[in-house]
């Protein structure tokens, strides 16, 4: 079904009008991973065998800390401490080969050399729920790609009972370049759901998402384009860079925005040197088209379904490639609103961690030692270790102000030393990180907030320890992120990235 705007091309109008059609499409949105790959869908969270070895690690543990208290506690602390440094020393070696790798750069003049005709055909799509105010900004930001117009298919993804934003985008009328899919009722009502149903009426040999608020940068299909043409058989998917255009609205935006310039600048292009699996971000992913079908598309149930692909991508086999390419978002300015979203990108993790590790001999043979072993560090130890994090910090406090000999037995041995590594190097680490993907993006605004980014990762543990929460109580809620919350674009603040 769809309204209001039609489709250009008379295949998919004919398809939008047609209700069986549609209903099929549902039915594959919601149900087509699950039927086809079973083992691949968090449409159950935790399996039989999964339930059970929780059940008796919890009973153990319980029993061990009943019976001999101080031990049990010793042990999970020094095995934790174990894990920091693990996984401290991990992120420094994959920042390091960030640093001197770096992603893949398209310029400009290369991009823009590419004849339509040998462009191959592109769909966007484009998922809302509950947002009219981005509406208007969505399509001069798709007005503005430079990509020839018969050659790019737009697709804005609308719940059929989202009256407020369906209400906004009837101003698209007359608007021939964005066709309005309106998604029929069902649960989940997620993200995910909504592409497998766009992906029905997906023309291009390329599809990608972008969030209705996203700025891309206008030459991004164009680099998309060229680095497929450059790139090995074998590579299906390209990842864009993240950054906000409102990095300095406050001092969170500045963390957000730190954050994302390690991430995207550094940590994702040394999983790439490194052909390890790397976690999608939520947007700015371009797929052969071939793939999705090949593999099944998203998984409406999992929370951070890019994350997901990511790693189904690997275990098939296949590579991602990070492009210097930038889409600019909205960073929250609200602290809670920031904490509902990063407490579903933690439940997301961890979600794909369990879905992944059902099998893990297989997962073995496919990915590798090094690529299982970075796959559990990064989507089960960062929100294991945000959640964590509380603990320690309690135990730091009852330390400094009063050292009570309960919490010295805690760190038997050589474990004392570890946790004091991991105290200043790894925090020491954290911030020097933060200082270096600053200085590197050239972004010295944000210099100040690099050195209080400790009450950052505050907001992180609490936002951990609720989707750890979540993940056992409610795993496919999807809570959604509020955007329009920034003040308005201002030109000429320096707040702009550099899209090249």
């Amino acid at each position: 079904m769809a309204e209001p705007g039609a489709a250009r091309d008379p295949g998919v109008a004919e398809r939008l009008a047609d209700d069986e059609y549609c209903a099929a499409a549902l039915i594959e949105a919601v149900d087509g991973l699950r039927t086809r790959f079973p083992d691949a869908s968090a449409s159950i969270a935790f399996t039989r065998t999964q339930k059970i070895a929780g059940a008796v690690v919890a009973a153990v543990v319980l029993a061990c800390a009943i019976v001999w208290p101080t031990p049990t506690a010793a042990t999970l602390v020094s095995a934790m401490t174990a894990v920091y440094i693990l996984a401290l020393a991990d992120r420094l070696l994959i920042f390091r080969r960030g640093l001197t790798s770096g992603p893949v750069v398209i310029d400009d003049d290369l991009a823009r050399s590419l004849p339509d005709d040998a462009l191959p055909a592109y769909t966007v799509l484009i998922p809302a729920y509950d947002e009219p105010e981005v509406v208007g900004e969505l399509i001069a930001n798709m007005r503005a790609l430079e990509y020839p117009r018969d050659k790019v298919q737009i697709l804005l993804l609308l719940e059929a009972d989202d009256t407020v934003t369906i209400e906004a985008a009837r101003g698209l009328d007359d608007d021939e370049s964005v066709t309005v899919v309106l998604v029929p009722p069902a649960e989940p009502r997620t993200k995910p759901k909504a592409c497998n149903y766009g992906l029905a009426f997906a023309t291009g040999d390329i599809v990608t998402i972008y969030d209705a608020e996203d700025e891309p940068d206008p030459l991004q299909l164009r680099r998309v384009a060229a680095a497929f043409a450059a790139a090995d058989s074998d590579v299906v998917c390209i990842q864009g860079k993240l950054s906000f255009h409102n990095a300095t609205d406050n001092l969170l935006t500045k963390w957000f925005t730190a954050d994302y310039g390690i991430w995207f600048g550094f940590l994702l292009p040394g999983i790439m040197a490194s052909r390890s699996p790397i976690p999608l971000g939520g947007t700015s992913n371009h797929f052969r088209r071939s793939l999705l079908d090949e593999i099944g598309a998203w998984d409406p149930h999992n929370v951070t379904e890019d994350a997901d692909l990511g790693v189904r991508i690997a275990a098939r086999g296949y590579r991602t490639e990070v492009l210097d390419s930038v889409t600019l978002e909205e960073a929250n300015v609200d602290g809670i609103n920031w904490i509902r979203q990063r407490s579903r990108w933690y439940k997301g993790y961890m979600q794909t961690w369990l879905v992944h590790m059902r099998h893990p001999l297989r997962l073995w043979r496919t990915l590798g030692p090094v690529g299982v072993y970075r796959f559990t560090l990064l989507l089960a130890g960062t929100p294991v270790i945000a959640c964590v994090n509380m603990a320690f910090w309690l135990i730091l406090l009852t330390w400094v102000t009063g050292e009570p000999r309960p919490i010295a037995a805690l760190f038997p041995g050589p474990f004392y030393y570890l946790a004091l590594i991991s105290l200043i190097l790894g925090n020491g680490a954290a911030v020097y990180m933060n200082i270096i993907a600053i200085r590197e993006d050239d972004r010295s605004e944000l210099l100040g907030s690099a050195l209080l980014v400790p009450a950052y990762w505050v907001m992180m543990s609490i936002a951990a320890i609720k989707g750890m929460w979540q993940l056992l109580v409610s795993p496919s809620y999807w809570e959604k992120t509020a955007h329009g919350l920034a003040a308005p674009k201002k030109s000429g603040t320096g707040d702009e990235a550099d899209v090249s």
